[in-house]
Order: structure tokens, then sequence, then C-alpha cells
């Protein structure tokens, strides 16, 4: 559910006092890709790298894998930089390669079946409401072990959760269903009456009616254009508020829904963590939008003058699709994980998370063989504006055991500018559990049928965090594992005794205690390091 993109237009107030809000400061669409130096924005200095210290040198193709919500392989600025499993030959339904899985040309997809694709899905928290609730009930709860009684009084916190978030959204959904009819059908009633199919402040300050709905839409929309200004579009609002329509719809009709069950369309034997070879190999699935975004800041095309630049110009993008619109379940990643390894990936980019993880043994013992292959890791911290060193937010680098994933980077969402636009509002953070920041605040990429488009999360910090470690590696390909996350968290960007926002407050913190690094991912730095420390391997 983290791992959702930023969705504040989605919360009432925002949407109402949407076009009061004062214009944000002009910034570059590339911003992500600049130096904060030569080019006053935070970004990871990209270009500055390219420019000044990467021309005419050597590069080695880094293969990256994307789990996430599927991809867009057609994509004008991503097709170019889709991963292509040679061994497998397209469409002839035989497993060439001998991996498990049959047709897997491009990738796999752990959430999908032979007659279709999960779309939406449970969250965690109402699968382990169900869990417990299924286990308390063959039970006496009035003679429990101490073990059990411990396990109980979990069980009953999570039920109080679940019961008031579900609560919640159910009244949210109600409130946009009810305002999206009520103005939609206002707003189409002034239109007829006016015989017009604009609406402009002048028509709407002259339209006389004695019906109270209509006299209330007529203010609603001259109090909407006296805070935004006569060229405001009120269909833009009613499109908005439909979002928010469409947003709750989901969640009520699946993330808290406990009859809903999305197994029944990938028909594995959920039971068993270490199967292997279900799903299919639709790579893209019903909404690649998330996924696609992501794929864009790694590596969109630096080559083919249209749409964006990517980080890194000598990368391959694995999609891996295993993040439904919901939560995502332990035993697809943990299967997302080892395919990418298996197939050759060097990093793995992750940009979900979730707030429970019931079969976290097998995520663990994926993330355990990824290290042992030498693949990083890298994950969003996550959306909660909260402080993760004492809050769960899962996937985690602290295994069952207590030990660390060594292989591991977790990544906190940074913005353009200085103080209260440093940060993101919504950004997890954690002086123990977040190791680095990166650009995450309207990050412009590229997104379904040729388009592109800003978005704001964790979830673009991630990849932003992924392509310069790509970019890094590829120029730099002897680089261990483990040298390649030791120089992107020792070359981080610090700024020294910078106060922020903390996100989620209005308190003031030291940037330096958000995470453990106190800086932001730069590739500039980088690569100098990696320079010395190419430059004293030969020399030894």
């Amino acid at each position: 559910m983290n791992a959702r993109i930023l969705l504040s237009s989605f919360i009432l107030f925002a949407v109402v006092t949407a076009y009061a809000q004062p214009e944000k400061k002009s910034i570059p669409k590339n911003w992500f890709l600049l130096d904060p130096q030569t080019d006053s924005v935070q970004g990871v200095s990209a270009e500055k790298a390219y420019s000044t210290l990467l021309q005419g040198q050597p590069s080695k193709t880094i293969l990256v894998a994307v789990i996430d919500s599927g991809i867009d392989i057609d994509h004008e600025d991503l097709k170019s930089v889709i991963w292509t499993n040679e061994k497998e030959i397209a469409g002839n339904g035989v497993d060439d390669d001998k991996n498990g899985y049959i047709d897997d040309v491009h990738g796999w997809n752990f959430i999908g079946g032979k007659d279709g694709n999960v779309n939406a899905d449970t969250y965690e928290l109402t699968r382990e409401y169900m869990r417990m609730e299924k286990k308390f009930a063959a039970l006496d709860t009035t003679r429990l072990t101490k073990k059990l009684a411990t396990e109980f009084a979990a069980f009953k916190t999570i039920k109080i959760k679940y019961e008031k978030l579900k609560a919640k959204n159910e009244q949210q959904y109600s409130l946009y269903s009810n305002m999206y009819r009520n103005v939609r059908q206002s707003v189409d009633t002034i239109k007829a009456r006016l015989k017009t199919d604009t609406l402009t402040p002048e028509l709407v300050k002259n339209f006389e009616s004695n019906d109270p709905r209509l006299l209330f839409a007529k203010g609603f929309i001259l109090n909407m254009y006296k805070n935004s200004g006569d060229d405001a579009d009120i269909e833009t609002f009613i499109s908005q508020v439909k979002e928010g329509v469409d947003y709750y719809e989901v969640i009520v009709k699946y993330g808290y829904n406990r009859d809903f069950d999305s197994r029944q369309i990938v028909g594995d034997n959920y039971a068993d963590l270490y199967e292997r070879g279900y799903g299919n190999n639709d790579v893209e699935g019903p909404d690649p939008t998330h996924g696609t975004h992501v794929a864009g800041i790694i590596g969109a095309d630096r080559k083919n003058d249209i749409g964006i630049k990517g980080i890194a110009d000598n990368v391959k993008i694995m999609p891996i699709r295993a993040v439904p619109n919901g939560d995502e379940r332990d035993k697809d990643i943990a299967n997302a994980i080892i395919y990418a390894v298996d197939n050759g990936a060097k990093i793995i980019n992750m940009s979900f998370g979730k707030s429970f993880s019931p079969e976290k043994e097998a995520v663990d013992r994926a993330v355990r063989y990824a290290a042992t292959k030498g693949v990083l890791l890298i994950h969003a911290a996550g959306n909660d504006g909260s402080n993760i060193d004492m809050d769960k937010n899962f996937p985690t680098k602290k295994f069952l055991n207590g030990k660390e994933a060594k292989n591991w980077i977790e990544v906190g969402a940074s913005a353009w500018g200085a103080n209260d636009e440093f940060v993101g509002s919504f950004s997890n953070y954690g002086k123990k559990m977040v190791a680095l920041f990166a650009p995450g605040v309207d990050v412009y990429s590229t997104v379904p049928n040729n388009q592109y488009k800003n978005e704001s999360g964790t979830s673009m910090a991630s990849p932003s965090t992924t392509g310069v470690a790509a970019l890094l590696w590829s120029y730099f390909p002897d680089l261990t594992m483990e040298q390649v996350k030791d120089i992107l968290l020792k070359s981080t960007r610090k700024f020294d005794n910078l106060k922020v926002l903390k996100p989620g407050s209005k308190d003031v913190i030291l940037f330096s205690e958000l995470s453990s690094t106190g800086g932001v991912v730069n590739a500039f730095e980088a690569v100098k390091m990696a320079r010395g420390t190419k430059r004293r391997s030969t020399e030894n």
C-alpha cells in the first residue's frame, strides 16, 4: 500500500482548496538529473558526471530488475532498454532456457494466471486480521499460553485498526461519491440551462435559479473562480473528484474486503511459500503506470532525443510484475527477487512496501540469496511521514534473527529546493533504517501510451538511487556489490546544519538526522570516488 504514488489530491480538503494554493516554484522537468551547484536544484548530478567525468569512457550494460506493477515495454522511451531473454523463443509455449518460466521473453508476472491478471488486491492488514481471527476462533481465549496471550493481544490491536481504517475509507468513498454526483449533476444542469458547453465566471454570475442545489453549485463554482482566477476549469476539478471516487472505490471493494481472494486468478498453492513456476509472462498487466514511471527514472533512452533522459545510459530493464493495486504478497516478492538474481540482474529496484510481513522468512531467504550472488537491493522507505526506526515498513533490511542484509539500501524522498522544500513531506525516515535520500518530489518520467508526467513518492526516490547505482557500476564494472553500496553511501552530498521540516510534522529537524548518511545520492561524487578506488586498485 505504501508503494502507491502519493495521492494527496485525494484528500478532500486538498481537492477543495487546490485552486487556492500558491503556484509552485518553476523548476526544470529534468531537475532530478541536475546539479546543486551548477543548476541550483538538488538533483543527482548525473548530467554533470557525464559531461565532466565520463565523456568518451567505456561502459558495460548493467541489468536492473524492476519489481513493480508492470511496465509498458512498448513505450517510445523504454522499448530500446527493455531486457530480452535471448535464451527464450517467444510464443512457442516451451520453457526453452529451463528456468521454470515458459516464454519469459521480457520478464515475468507473479500476480497473473492462465486466465488473466490480478489488478487490485487486499491489504496485508486485512489478510493478517483474517488469519488471526480464524486462528483464535478455534481456541479458548480465556485459557491461553503466555505466547498465545501475547499474540491474542496483537490480534485485538489489529482488529481495531482494521475496523477503524475500513470505516474511515468507506466514509471517504461515500463522501467523494456524493460530492461527485451532486457537483457533476449541478454543473451539467447549469450548462443545459445556459445552453453552453463551457462555463465562464460571467455566465455563472448571471445564472438565476430558485433551486437550492443549483444555487449551491453556483456559489461553489464562483468560489473556485475567486480562489484561482477566471481561467480556472471546473471540469478539471470534477475530474480530480472522480479520481478520488475511483481511488476509494478500489480500497473499499478490494483493500478491506475479506471476501476477495486474488489467488483464484493466480492459481498457485499459496500455502507453499517456495513454490515456483506460477504466474504468466504478461509483464505489463492491467495498470503499468507506476512501474513505467519507475523504469523511466532509471533508464529512459538518453539517445533518442524524445521524452526524457533516464539516469543510467547503459542499462537494460527487466520487468517483474509482483505489486498489485493493494499490498504485495511475501511469496511473490521472494520469487521475484530470486527470478531477478537467477536471470542476471545486478540491481533490483523495489518501490513498494507494507506494514505487515507474515511470510517474511521467505523474503529473508531471497534477500540472502541475492547477497550471495552480489546483487544490490534498493528499496523505497514508504510514504507515511513516519520514523521507520520505530514503525514497520516491509520488506526491510532486518532479518527475523535481528541481523541486517549487507546488500540493501533504503531510500527516502528529497525535493528540489531548500528547507521546507528539501524533503518530501510524505517521506518516511530513520537514522538507522534509511540510508540516504534521493529525488522523489515532482519527478517527471514515463507513463503508459508514450506519455509523461510528474509523480511524487519514495517510489521515485528509490529508482533515482538505482539509476545512480547502475550508472556507477556500468562505468566501473569491476566493482563488487559491497563497493558499489559503500561508494553510494559515502559519496552522498551532505548539508551541514541544514534544518528542514520533519516529514509528517511541522517540527524542524536537522536533515542529517533523517538517515544514516545524512545525505542525498550524488552521481558526480560517486564517480569521483570510484575513480579513486580504481586508481588505488591499479597502483596496488
